[in-house]
């Protein structure tokens, strides 16, 4: 573990426009005034270092098509980017990294072909990658990622990946329990203990919920490396310079 915590505030992205999704719901969207690109500018200049980006149209369908905004992200601000959505072929990884990504996330691949992933992990490196796994709970009381959108089940359950992903030395992991992304009902802190616990090694980033300051103490106080913060910085929950300084 590195000891650092990290404040990533999120921007997802859909059709060009700033947006949030209520439990990872397409048709339940909250569109934002903010441009991306002025809207990261804002994060950078409250402190922000990192930067999460997402296409959400591509995680749906495959295909990132967020090169441009990430070229003038890079360009125009002092922000280390994780971004993803649609990764699919080992030539999507390159083509990110290539383009600026200092992290490139992987969702969907990550959860359907966790051998094919941890070949890239070696390949890149374990600090070029980030897996992102977005998981409900079900009746049978274990939690199991969604994939493409959060519209497929994966095969594997959580617990089973983050121990296999553990094992092959991945260091980058954000967890969001889509019953609370975008609910602003707090993060679920329990999760991220079974998490710390199946991969104590793994650098744990909490997703999905945060809605005050007490949200990102608790997330560090747990033992997570970092958090990922959308709705509460969009709707003015949540004043960024204060949460960097957590």
């Amino acid at each position: 573990m590195s000891g650092r915590f990290v404040v990533y505030p999120a921007i997802d992205v859909r059709d060009g426009r700033v947006v949030r999704l209520h439990q990872g719901d397409y048709a339940r969207e909250t569109r934002y005034d903010d441009d991306p690109l002025a809207l990261a500018r804002d994060y950078a200049a409250a402190g922000a270092a990192w930067l999460h980006l997402v296409d959400l149209d591509a995680a749906r369908y495959g295909g990132y098509t967020l090169f441009p905004l990430l070229e003038r992200i890079k360009a125009q601000t002092s922000l280390c980017v994780q971004t993803g959505g649609g990764v699919r072929e080992e030539a999507d990884v390159a083509r990110l990294l290539d383009g600026g990504a200092d992290r490139v996330v992987l969702g969907s691949l990550a959860a359907g072909d966790p051998a094919r992933v941890a070949g890239w992990i070696e390949t890149y490196g374990h600090d070029r990658l980030t897996i992102a796994l977005d998981v409900r709970l079900a009746d049978d009381g274990h939690w199991w990622p969604a994939t493409h959108g959060w519209t497929l089940s994966a095969q594997h359950t959580l617990d089973e990946l983050v121990r296999f992903y553990g094992r092959v030395g991945l260091r980058h992991l954000v967890c969001t329990d889509i019953a609370r992304d975008g609910t602003l009902s707090g993060p679920n802190m329990a999760l991220y203990a079974l998490l710390r616990q199946w991969a104590p090694q793994v650098e744990l980033q909490a997703s999905g919920g945060a809605r005050d300051l007490d949200d990102v103490r608790r997330a560090r106080e747990a033992g997570c490396a970092g958090i990922v913060l959308g709705k509460a910085l969009l709707d003015g929950r949540l004043d960024l310079p204060q949460a960097l300084s957590c």
